[in-house]
């Protein structure tokens, strides 16, 4: 067996370990940002111009919390594997809960922000309006109608005690859609999970605009949601 560098196979383990404990997510480490030159992650631009969902969301909130927020995490989760390999390397044991700990909540961070921004299109272009074909069946056996599951949505997403996220996901178990609540990061969503649909409710995802209104930016988020791409991520959990 070749030899792997030590950053190839940390970074490979980490995009697996994110996905594997948030269900398939179906993203490449491309999508992610991986770097094969310089063996770690970079930010992924934008699928879209950071105008290009105004005016419900603002292109100064895209810039921020992309260029800034999302580039954070990024940084984040090459410090922690960084820093795991130190420990390893020192036989330091002492470290190793709390830089596990930064692991998941940065690459945490990292994948749901790369699923958030293209779960959503400009308007007319992919962006608002409803499901179709499997989705929408499914959305109507699981919950009644799209409009009872949309209002569920922006109810868990409008609870989120502090910082986190609302997320439409996939049990494959069950063989059935749910609605969960995340806080920060990676807290309280249950191994399995697909993520489908994900909404960032951390303030600077909406203050600049919206100010303290969350159910306003939450009512906004819904003429950008990219159906289309969230049917196919659903018929790849499925299988």
């Amino acid at each position: 067996m070749s030899e792997i560098s030590r950053r190839q196979a940390i970074g490979t383990l980490a995009a697996g370990a994110g996905a594997m404990g948030f269900g398939s997510v179906a993203l490449s480490r491309e999508a992610l940002g991986w770097n094969d030159q310089t063996q770690s992650y970079e930010l992924p631009p934008l699928p879209y111009a950071p105008n290009a969902l105004a005016p419900h969301i603002d292109e100064q909130t895209m810039l921020i919390h992309h260029g800034k927020h999302h580039a954070g995490y990024v940084r984040g989760l090459n410090n922690a594997l960084d820093q795991l390999h130190k420990c390893r390397a020192d036989n330091n044991a002492a470290e190793i809960q709390h830089w596990e700990r930064q692991l998941s909540f940065h690459a945490g961070g990292h994948i749901n922000h790369t699923l958030f921004w293209s779960g959503m299109a400009p308007e007319g272009k992919g962006g608002g309006g409803r499901p179709t074909g499997a989705l929408a069946n499914q959305i109507e056996r699981d919950f009644g109608t799209f409009d009872r599951m949309l209002w569920q949505f922006k109810a868990a997403a409008k609870s989120v005690e502090g910082s986190g996220w609302g997320w439409l996901v996939w049990e494959p178990l069950g063989q059935r859609l749910l609605i969960t609540q995340m806080e920060n990061q990676q807290k309280m969503m249950f191994a399995g999970a697909v993520p489908l649909l994900g909404v960032d409710v951390w303030e600077h995802a909406y203050y600049l605009r919206y100010q303290n209104r969350r159910a306003d930016y939450l009512d906004a988020f819904t003429s950008v949601i990219n159906w289309p791409e969230v049917g196919r991520r659903f018929d790849r959990a499925r299988g």
